[in-house]
């Protein structure tokens, strides 16, 4: 009986030990603290191209959308379009920061052409200095 117990409890401090790693490399997390926190983190799975990555910038939550295509040598993904989930936080962002944002992404997807959603796109395509 007694064995039985320590046999339990082990189990469980080893349960616990796992879930707390787990949580703490959980890349979402991650991407919550750096949005909260107002910092710069790219959450993507890039052998995965159906799948959408995510951004977060000086408090602004961006969304790409991954298109696989044909480059001179291989199947890579071609094409982005990203978009904010709230326009309204994009107050006070300037074209660097958008800038800065295209040169992360073309870091991981070289060959991508990357598209922006309005109300970003008309921001890019006029000749203010902020949004």
């Amino acid at each position: 009986m007694m064995w039985a117990i320590r046999l339990l409890l082990f189990a469980l401090i080893l349960f616990l030990i796992y879930t707390c790693v787990k949580y703490i490399i959980n890349p979402k997390r991650k991407l919550e603290l750096a949005h909260e926190q107002k910092r710069y983190y790219f959450l993507d799975d890039q052998n995965n191209v159906r799948k959408n990555f995510l951004i977060t910038y000086k408090g602004v939550l961006l969304e790409g959308e991954k298109y696989l295509g044909t480059t001179d040598n291989a199947f890579e993904v071609v094409s982005i379009f990203i978009w904010p989930h709230n326009p309204s936080s994009l107050k006070g962002m300037v074209r660097e920061d958008f800038q800065f944002i295209e040169r992360k992404i073309s870091e991981q997807y070289p060959n991508a052409k990357l598209d922006w959603k309005s109300p970003i796109k008309e921001f890019m395509s006029k000749g203010t200095d902020s949004i």
